[in-house]
């Protein structure tokens, strides 16, 4: 065995443990945010490391070449700038929809930073009716 096989196998190895946290967030979050943000963190630290572990690990092997490595390098790097930016819009499109935050959630920023917003163009309206 190789020593990059060996890194690949490990990387794959901790690749899918966090699937398995990512599966263990959706079952045990609250609501649909706490589930969003947990699922997509586990799930882009799982896939970069399945992609990267499977190029090394086929950079590794008898049947492996360095166009393997620089696919899954590629993809990974997909991945890693697509998932955040999706969920992203995934959640704000719950938060507009209307779906409640968990009794327990303490802080709503996106809400302060809404009513901020609106108080500013209240003002900006106030001022250009007094002149």
């Amino acid at each position: 065995m190789n020593v990059l096989a060996a890194i690949g196998e490990i990387l794959v190895f901790i690749g899918t443990f966090f699937y398995f946290l990512s599966a263990l967030g959706l079952i045990r979050m609250p609501d649909v945010y706490n589930r969003m943000q947990t699922s997509t963190k586990s799930a882009t630290l799982g896939s970069l490391g399945v992609m990267i572990g499977v190029g090394l690990w086929a950079l590794g092997s008898d049947f492996g070449s360095v166009a393997w490595l620089t696919k899954t390098v590629v993809i990974a790097t997909f991945l890693l700038l697509t998932n955040p930016i999706s969920a992203h819009a995934l959640i704000r499109a719950a938060y507009k929809r209307g779906i409640p935050l968990w009794h327990g959630s303490v802080v709503d920023k996106y809400h302060e930073y809404i009513e901020s917003k609106a108080e500013k163009a209240e003002s900006v309206e106030g001022e250009g009716d007094a002149e």
